[in-house]
């Protein structure tokens, strides 16, 4: 309610105040919208915070057409279309395959086009500050996510050498980013990229290492990435199932900053275990 509030006061202040003022209060409200996600993070409420999300993206978007530098809001509108475009659009959409095709296929296409303006919005924040770790991260992730939905267009996939040169990037400033998130993120990416050589499994298994070490344990996306990159990969089943269950005994309320995104990967980690056979049919 408190930003809502700003945000009203901001435009108040644009009817009524000359530009220096005006720009001021956008930049306030700005910097209260970007730092404001704890609340969303730490929510135990999955369609909660799914149908909350779009009106505060578009918050954001309508502050960037006023100010269109403010790097916070960038890297906000980054993360936060990346994020709903996967829990909110692309798994419901890969879940919904069996039952209805051309509805699956429509979702998974706008899945894509969220995750390129995602990308769009992380590229604009590069302008501003190229060595910010979590604008490299964010539109890294989002550019491949993108890349992965596009297999039929050249155009895309044609950003393969630019998202390297941004993880490479990040990697560089803080390969140990975000108690490592950078380092989960490139476990699946190692496997899947199309230059993956007969490394690519030891340093997989070497990024999930450290970033259990830097989440203590409490994240569960590295056991999921791990499952779904490497011991799918790999046909083996045994750790698969045992990585997936492990991710599904955490508790969510151990951390409460990362309660939202635990609930999000132990119902992936749950939903793959439901497609055991069919992953490793015999």
């Amino acid at each position: 309610m408190r930003t809502i509030r700003l945000f009203l006061l901001c435009l108040s202040l644009a009817a009524l105040s000359g530009c220096s003022v005006r720009e001021y209060a956008l930049r306030s409200v700005g910097d209260a919208l970007a730092g404001g996600g704890g609340a969303y993070a730490s929510d135990e409420d999955i369609e909660l915070v799914g149908a909350a999300t779009p009106f505060g993206l578009k918050t954001i978007e309508s502050l960037l057409a006023e100010v269109p530098d403010h790097k916070g809001l960038l890297l906000a509108a980054a993360r936060g279309f990346t994020q709903y475009a996967y829990v909110y659009v692309q798994l419901p959409a890969e879940e919904a395959a069996d039952r209805d095709v051309a509805a699956s296929y429509a979702q998974l296409a706008r899945s894509r086009r969220l995750y390129l303006r995602a990308r769009d919005y992380g590229l604009r924040g590069l302008k501003v500050d190229a060595d910010d770790v979590g604008l490299l991260y964010w539109t890294a992730v989002a550019w491949s996510a993108a890349v992965s939905l596009s297999k039929d267009d050249p155009a895309t996939i044609a950003g393969l050498p630019q998202i390297d040169e941004l993880l490479r990037r990040a990697q560089k400033l803080d390969l140990d980013y975000d108690h490592g998130a950078l380092r989960t993120f490139l476990i699946s990416y190692e496997m899947s990229r199309p230059n993956a050589g007969a490394g690519a499994e030891k340093t997989a298994r070497a990024h999930f290492t450290r970033a259990v070490e830097l989440s203590g344990g409490q994240q569960a996306g590295p056991y999921v990435s791990l499952a779904e990159a490497v011991a799918v990969e790999k046909r083996d089943r045994r750790e698969f199932e045992a990585l997936l269950k492990q991710a599904v005994a955490l508790d969510p309320g151990t951390r409460p900053e990362w309660r939202l995104a635990n609930l999000v990967m132990q119902r992936r980690a749950r939903q793959l275990l439901a497609r055991t056979e069919e992953l490793f049919p015999e």
